[in-house]
């Protein structure tokens, strides 16, 4: 059953969104627009579905768009600890709740729940975006360190590590241009505002994981970003992620890192609404 709730944010505004039960846990659901399809968004590690406010102004006009918060994230049950395929399982719930089938986008660890989901789920996932996204484990030196950086975010926080995380999160012009001001102080606030409880239940989900021997299963028209300046996913996984998936188109974005969609949102927006729009045509002219 669906509740609707008004939230305050972190940074003191209202939130309309509501509060749906799950596979065992609730999910923050925001929901907006009125098209015949429905775009379901997926957020990354230790972001939340604000992330997606660009796209979502783009394709609400013509879509019906839903953004959610992962569980033990954002503005959803702090439940934990748990993994990827727990991530999975609650968005195949949700979407079934939602009316199936969907138009799924997924960003960093949001795009790894969209491809397990593509490639488990088939029928839930009429098109797969992945936005800044690997199939591919964490690289055995790159766990070590993200495990150093939990440890210090279990004891104090993440706020001491603001200064590591943000360039993992975001490119060098994104982190240095006067043109993002707003928004690199807006996310800077959030990660310094996150509970020390966020670290133990999502630390290390990702690092362990991998899908790649899954990805020849997916038949979804996929739809794959990646920032030229990313640290965390690098142009040759995705590419190599694009050759492993049939047909896929691979989009490498300029001056962005690993949060594309919110550094260049002009670019991202317009690719996301040509293919989306195309999926639209596709189902018109197969009625």
């Amino acid at each position: 059953m669906l509740t609707q709730i008004v939230c305050v944010d972190k940074e003191g505004g209202d939130t309309m969104g509501r509060m749906l039960a799950v596979n065992g846990t609730e999910l923050f659901v925001s929901e907006s627009g009125a098209g015949p399809q429905t775009v379901v968004f997926a957020h990354g590690l230790l972001m939340d579905h604000h992330m997606f406010a660009a796209q979502r102004a783009v394709l609400d006009p013509g879509f019906r768009t839903i953004a959610y918060d992962h569980r033990g994230q954002g503005q959803s049950s702090p439940d934990g600890p748990f993994d990827m395929d727990t991530l999975t399982e609650d968005a195949a719930a949700l979407i079934r709740q939602l009316g199936a089938p969907c138009h799924f986008v997924g960003m960093s660890m949001g795009g790894f729940v969209g491809l397990r989901l593509a490639a488990r789920y088939p029928e839930l996932v009429s098109s797969l975006t992945l936005i800044d996204s690997s199939a591919e484990a964490e690289p055995f030196v790159k766990r070590l360190r993200y495990r150093a950086m939990q440890l210090v975010a279990r004891l104090f926080g993440p706020a001491p590590l603001v200064g590591q995380i943000l360039p993992l999160m975001f490119g060098p012009t994104f982190l240095r241009s006067t043109e993002h001001i707003e928004s690199r102080e807006r996310w800077r606030h959030h990660i310094q505002s996150l509970p020390r409880r966020i670290a133990g239940p999502v630390g290390g989900v990702i690092g362990r994981s991998s899908v790649a021997a899954e990805l020849s299963a997916i038949r979804a028209p996929t739809l794959i970003f990646v920032g030229a300046d990313d640290q965390t996913t690098t142009s040759d996984d995705a590419q190599r992620m694009a050759s492993a998936i049939e047909g896929a188109k691979l989009v490498v974005v300029p001056n962005s890192g690993h949060s594309s969609n919110l550094e260049a949102p002009a670019l991202v927006n317009r690719e996301m609404l040509t293919f989306l729009s195309g999926r639209l045509k596709t189902t018109a002219a197969a009625a």
